[in-house]
């Protein structure tokens, strides 16, 4: 159990994806830019679903996301000499699969939004 306090502590906010790509290192992830309004700008994102959705599917789409995560360092150093960082969390349902599915046993399932919403609502 968790206190109120503790889920008040998560940001949770509405946002456009504006790109995805698949990183040229990468096997597993999509790199996600994502628009989050005036107040916050946009965001990258780094997301784990590439064995289940293609970056297209996401481009467009607004979904929930958690945006004030602490960075974490995604890939190897870049040709710049620089990392990569994913800066929030896209939120989606986690779904047991009734097989595995070679080295997958859960699918995760996108959570879009019926009407679009401004970018950067508080998700309450």
């Amino acid at each position: 159990m968790i206190s109120i306090t503790d889920v008040e502590k998560l940001d949770l906010r509405i946002g456009t994806v504006v790109d995805a790509v698949v990183p040229e290192w990468s096997h597993w992830v999509i790199k996600l830019t994502v628009d989050f309004g005036e107040e916050i700008g946009m965001k990258t994102i780094f997301t784990g679903m590439l064995g289940f959705y293609k970056p297209e599917e996401f481009v467009g789409q607004q979904f929930p996301f958690v945006t004030n995560l602490e960075p974490k360092r995604i890939g190897p150093k870049g040709e710049d000499g620089t990392y990569n960082f994913s800066e929030g969390m896209l939120m989606a349902a986690s779904v047991k699969l009734p097989e595995k599915d070679g080295e997958h046993d859960e699918k995760p399932v996108l959570m879009p939004l019926q009407t679009k919403v401004p970018n950067g609502t508080r998700i309450r």
